[in-house]
């Protein structure tokens, strides 16, 4: 195999001229929001020096996506996905401006920021599913693993710069450069959403409410091949997520450093921008359940051997192997659940699918937390991926359907078709 085929797969870009001004967006978007999420933990820090209070900020984001995720999926499943997702963005802005604000004022109010903060999560409940729908009616089914993968290359190479520049920006000029460039990025976000074409729900809707979201659990419960994919993904990040023990690990094992502690963190970051990179062959995988199955295992095994080694070198090795296959397992879950639901499911779908991953992980940490708490940190880790093993062999075994399943393109419908004006970026 050449490293052509291994590479991404950068045909969405070149095809579909609406998906790549919405890309280029979303990657500005996305890494001014990893700014913010660096400077506002660094603002509550300065202001409490409590641990605690930095904690709570991750409360303050998981919260609403939890309460508000499913209610955002049902609304974007009731009208056109482009305006929502439009109107979603200048409430965002608008948050962006208020967090600028209250550092130019100087107000120095955690309970601002919390509240801030929680307001930027409740509109993301519903710009989350809403652009969770975007991906199968900009492009043809074949190339949706594809534009799956551009989109996590963009979200990890967010995590991985986001934070190092605001830092930057924080250390040289302060906080308030940092929320003013975030600010800015919603310019491109904004560009790429105003040139979509219109895309109402297709087929039959309804008006969002909890008959309506009870429809779309109902549908995930129904699909073997959809609900095998959640419970892979909440199998995984419930059980295995590590990052809570990367204090505790490093001051036992690795010599506490601040320097040491970043690298354990940006660790699996960067194995998923490695990840996305040689994403080339998952578009060519014909069975993509099996590939989750196998995917997850090999995230577990990696967590599991992390727990046990003392080495600095084979720790980081290990944690770049679990965000790589974290982030095929990612690639691969996107395409399959979006070709295999209905374009009038997909906002609910995508809704259920944004509370697993921006709920679960939260709770997965704090497994980890309290377990350590009763063992070590070590064995936490190591207790946590040989669970996610066992409770990845268990899905295969229970839900052979979702094993068995193939790529299921032809449930997918046409893309949009929108004029493309010449000479357009």
């Amino acid at each position: 195999m050449t490293w052509r085929r291994l590479m991404i797969d950068t045909a969405p870009l070149r095809e579909a001229p609406a998906f790549r001004r919405l890309w280029i967006g979303s990657t500005l978007s996305s890494f001014g929001s990893q700014m913010t999420s660096f400077t506002v933990a660094f603002q509550v820090w300065t202001l409490t020096e409590s641990p605690l209070a930095v904690g709570a900020v991750g409360l303050a984001v998981a919260g609403p996506a939890i309460l508000f995720g499913l209610l955002g999926g049902a609304i974007a499943d009731s009208m056109d996905r482009r305006r929502l997702a439009l109107v979603a963005c200048v409430a965002q802005a608008a948050v962006a401006a208020a967090l600028a604000g209250q550092a130019i004022a100087g107000l120095e109010q955690v309970w601002l920021l919390y509240v801030l903060v929680a307001a930027g999560a409740t509109v993301n409940a519903v710009s989350g599913p809403v652009r969770r729908t975007f991906l199968p009616r900009l492009l043809d089914p074949r190339l949706v693993p594809a534009g799956a993968a551009l989109n996590m290359l963009a979200m990890h190479a967010s995590l991985t710069t986001g934070p190092m520049v605001a830092g930057a920006l924080v250390a040289g000029w302060g906080i308030t450069v940092a929320y003013l460039v975030d600010l800015l990025t919603f310019v491109g976000a904004f560009h790429g959403l105003f040139r979509l074409p219109p895309m109402p729900p297709e087929g039959e809707t309804r008006r969002p409410s909890l008959r309506a979201i009870g429809e779309g659990l109902t549908f995930i419960r129904r699909s073997r091949v959809i609900s095998g994919a959640f419970l892979t993904d909440i199998n995984a990040t419930l059980l295995g997520m590590p990052f809570a023990l990367f204090p505790a690990i490093n001051a036992a094992h690795f010599g506490g450093s601040p320097r040491t502690l970043g690298l354990l963190t940006a660790a699996p970051a960067v194995g998923g921008v490695i990840g996305a990179l040689l994403s080339g062959p998952v578009g060519r995988i014909t069975r993509p359940g099996r590939g989750i199955l196998v995917a997850a295992t090999v995230w577990g095994a990696s967590l599991a051997c992390f727990g046990l080694t003392t080495y600095l070198w084979l720790a980081l090795a290990l944690l770049v192997v679990a965000g790589v296959a974290d982030v095929l397992s990612v690639i691969m879950q996107t395409a399959l659940v979006q070709l295999a639901t209905p374009d009038n499911y997909r906002g609910r779908v995508g809704a259920a699918e944004f509370v697993v991953g921006a709920g679960v992980p939260h709770l997965g940490n704090f497994r980890a937390g309290a377990v350590a708490s009763l063992v070590s940190p070590a064995a936490s880790a190591f207790i946590g991926g040989s669970a996610v093993v066992a409770g990845t062999v268990l899905v295969a075994l229970a839900l052979p359907e979702f094993r068995r399943c193939t790529t299921p393109a032809t449930t997918a419908p046409a893309p949009a078709k929108q004029p493309v004006p010449a000479g357009s970026a």
